[in-house]
């Protein structure tokens, strides 16, 4: 199951293990099942002095394990092999019960020692989602230091029946206690703020006694980051307050035109970002979603920034860094489906509808880019784009049209997203050049037709543009004296990584020599 290599990497993490464990293994007589014994008993052998495997294991779930220390009742499970991107989530598990201490700040373990009730997750992931390990990796953490937290980790392609039952259609999926509690990528301290409800009053409390900034960044993406790291360069007090740190860039499957770096994804880019941000030890308010901008003409000084939790932070400048989101097609059926066959990660949730039928709205490169990506997985895929001709890359549209098993139509406009009360089963379009309707049956449908900035919220504070932009000049300075903003949510042209980047450390200048010419006191 693993190559040498891989089996030399994972010896030397096992090393760190500390306290002794057991992996207690459910089998029946498949394929899987056979695999999944072939891999535990690799790893046993790694570190055969601290892990015991033992394969009398009685849970209906076949092929499945669990991971824990003898004599405890914590109970972590993983349903399937978890290889793919979820290998991770398995090492770090078998760190994690062997004692070796996780990288999370003291008081979200506290937080997480501190939850009292019964907590029952089970978690369903694809091998090939790269947000599914963040949340195996949460719950999974959750599970291993406290005993009232019980998660099962479940591999939909090896349940495909389950997975066809609860009528999964995206991951990761989450369930509490047998009923829903999230779809898509959490993190562990937006898990914890959904079920420790004090969480969010202490949160306010200690955000609000912050010392004002010199500096305050809102928005966690490429422009948010450039701009925390080239402001806390100058020695002056730096802050980042974002709904979630890495924006977009999180549900980016392949980067491969930042200069300097050849190729990478989403989460590792926005972990690396992370990564440089805390080493200049610039304070990072994650989770928090800016409700109101104040300006310093209307506080008397310091710009005011309110938070949706009830915290106030204050600063001298702001750079408001806030990103966009994958825009709705706003047609019937979009919100009623979403997750239960209208989905906007082809590469998550596209080994879902293996062998199915699914729609891509959207013809550009992230559309062309999901069609491609899914002609691989799933039986026949039906592109509609709104203009007369796709508007992605030559390349890409070259690659495309040599697929036998994608059908293009252009010039079409998506007017019905249909269903059976529970899941998708087609979708309507309007040939816009004889108005004549079309329906198709299918499974699944993938939206993909761009972005649409985050800057509700601001609306009536500053000058915006018809499309909803923060207007900047050269310099990324707003309407407002001490606001800049930079990235996705301005009208910047060309929204990408790089750019972003670049307007990030751009405002930071330019706030940083706003501050020079403010009068001393």
């Amino acid at each position: 199951m693993l190559d040498q290599e891989l089996q030399t990497q994972l010896a030397t993490y096992l090393q760190r293990v500390k306290q002794p464990f057991e992996m207690v293994a459910s089998l029946d007589n498949s394929d899987n099942s056979r695999d999944l014994r072939k891999l535990l008993q690799t790893i046993q052998g790694l570190r055969s002095d601290m892990i015991t495997l033992k394969t009398n294991g009685t849970d209906a779930r076949k092929p499945s394990f669990t991971v824990q220390r003898p004599g405890t009742t914590n109970s972590l499970r993983f349903a399937g092999l978890p290889l793919g991107h979820e290998f991770t989530s398995l090492v770090l598990a078998l760190l994690w019960t062997g004692g070796h201490p996780p990288k999370v700040d003291a008081d979200v373990l506290d937080s997480i020692r501190a939850l009292d009730g019964d907590f029952n997750f089970e978690v369903y992931m694809s091998l090939t989602c790269h947000n599914c390990p963040d949340v195996v990796q949460a719950l999974s953490l959750m599970a291993v230091i406290n005993p009232k937290v019980k998660t099962v980790v479940i591999e939909g392609g090896a349940f495909q029946d389950e997975v066809n039952q609860r009528e999964i259609m995206a991951v990761p999926m989450v369930f509490l206690n047998g009923a829903l509690f999230g779809s898509g990528r959490m993190l562990l301290e937006e898990i914890i703020d959904k079920i420790d409800t004090g969480a969010a009053s202490r949160d306010a409390t200690k955000l609000s006694a912050e010392a004002p900034f010199d500096v305050l960044i809102v928005g966690g993406g490429p422009a948010g980051a450039a701009a925390a790291v080239y402001a806390a360069r100058k020695g002056i007090r730096t802050g980042v307050v974002a709904e979630r740190f890495g924006g977009q860039v999180n549900d980016t499957l392949g980067i491969e035109n930042y200069v300097s770096v050849l190729a990478t994804d989403g989460p590792k880019f926005a972990a690396a970002l992370e990564a440089q941000v805390r080493a200049y030890d610039v304070p990072i308010m994650n989770l928090q979603r800016v409700d109101k901008l104040i300006p310093a003409a209307h506080t008397g000084g310091l710009i005011e920034v309110q938070l949706a939790k009830g915290a106030s932070l204050k600063s001298k400048t702001v750079i408001l860094s806030t990103g966009a989101r994958w825009r709705n097609v706003n047609v019937p059926g979009e919100e009623q489906y979403k997750t239960k066959g209208v989905a906007y990660c082809p590469h998550c949730d596209g080994p879902l509808f293996k062998g199915k039928h699914v729609a891509v709205i959207g013809g550009g490169n992230s559309g062309v880019e999901a069609a491609i990506d899914l002609a691989g997985v799933v039986s026949q895929v039906t592109l509609i784009e709104f203009d007369p001709q796709l508007r992605a890359d030559a390349v890409l549209v070259n690659k495309l049209k040599s697929l036998p098993n994608v059908t293009i139509h252009v010039n079409a406009q998506t007017t019905e997203i249909t269903g059976d009360g529970h899941k998708v089963n087609g979708l309507t379009y309007q040939d816009r050049a004889t108005e004549a309707v079309h329906h198709v049956e299918l499974e699944g449908v993938f939206v993909q037709i761009g972005l649409v900035p985050n800057t509700e919220w601001l609306k009536g504070t500053l000058e915006l543009s018809n499309r909803a932009e923060i207007v900047v000049d050269a310099k990324g300075a707003t309407s407002l004296p001490g606001v800049y903003a930079a990235g996705d949510a301005t009208t910047v042209p060309f929204k990408q990584i790089i750019i972003a980047a670049g307007d990030g450390a751009k405002a930071a200048l330019g706030a940083f020599d706003y501050l020079m010419r403010l009068p001393t006191a």
